[in-house]
């Protein structure tokens, strides 16, 4: 009995070491703690939409397969919209570029290795000059370098708006005129108080990637892919108390799903 015992209590130990070293190791995540107030309706509410603009990693269907070793050079912004270029840049969706590749295994060689032979790098693959891009593949890691990529953005253009309201001062007048007792006094000032606001705009954001060969700058393959994007706000008020929302999917988050779609292109059809 005793020995049953003792095997009894090793095995349980052993089983709860086992659950603290998994947990120990597990992902940090972090809860409604960081909310200053969880339990309210509107932090409910804003939580519910930042949760859909959340970076979700994508599985890639060749991950497992090691890509080519790459280079991503920034891209160009073809695109007249200040809302758009006033926030981004070619390096910003070129860095986003290289977390997604590396994600799908290919070997990502950083920008940085360039340092500032970037600008020389980029022409010379920009203008398809195989020669100037033979001299820089000469030199420390670029050595192994098989494809140079770039993401550009095409398209950013707001393709609908739509607006709608209700104010309910001329009813409420209206109602107070007519009715000539306090009952309907009351009534007009109740209507007269209700304000409604709805407005949403839908924008269409298109991008394309361009995979040239490293020593040849020739194109090895290219692909382009839109997304939609809608933002919008409602508001409402009724005799001074109110409530609104505010919504939709970042440019930041666009650019990141945009990416996410063309690196899952180049992961199936090109690796």
């Amino acid at each position: 009995m005793d020995d049953m015992f003792a095997k009894f209590v090793i095995g349980a130990t052993a089983a709860a070491l086992i659950a603290v070293s998994g947990a120990a190791h597990a992902q940090p995540r972090w809860g409604s703690e960081s909310s200053p107030s969880p339990s309210t309706s509107t932090s409910q509410k804003t939580n519910e939409a930042a949760d859909r603009a959340v970076y979700k990693p994508v599985e890639y269907t060749n991950a497992a397969k090691p890509g080519p070793a790459l280079v991503v050079i920034p891209g160009e912004i073809k695109s007249n919209n200040a809302t758009f270029t006033q926030k981004f840049g070619a390096n910003n969706i070129a860095d986003f570029a290289e977390i997604e590749l590396s994600n799908a295994n290919f070997q990502v060689l950083e920008r940085t290795n360039l340092g500032p032979l970037l600008n020389e790098f980029t022409l010379a693959y920009n203008l398809g000059d195989p020669d100037q891009a033979r001299k820089m593949l000469g030199r420390g890691k670029l050595k192994t370098t098989k494809w140079v990529v770039k993401f550009d953005i095409l398209k950013t253009e707001q393709v609908a708006a739509a607006q709608q309201g209700f104010d309910g001062r001329a009813l409420g007048s209206v109602l107070s005129i007519l009715g000539g007792s306090r009952g309907a006094a009351a009534g007009g000032t109740a209507v007269g108080s209700v304000r409604t606001q709805d407005t949403s705009g839908v924008w269409i954001i298109g991008m394309r990637y361009k995979i040239m060969n490293a020593e040849t700058t020739e194109q090895v393959a290219q692909g382009y892919t839109e997304e939609k994007m809608e933002v919008g706000t409602t508001s409402t008020s009724v005799l001074g108390v109110s409530s609104a929302q505010q919504g939709g999917v970042s440019l930041d988050t666009m650019v990141q799903r945009l990416i996410q779609k063309t690196v899952w292109e180049i992961d199936n059809k090109h690796k």
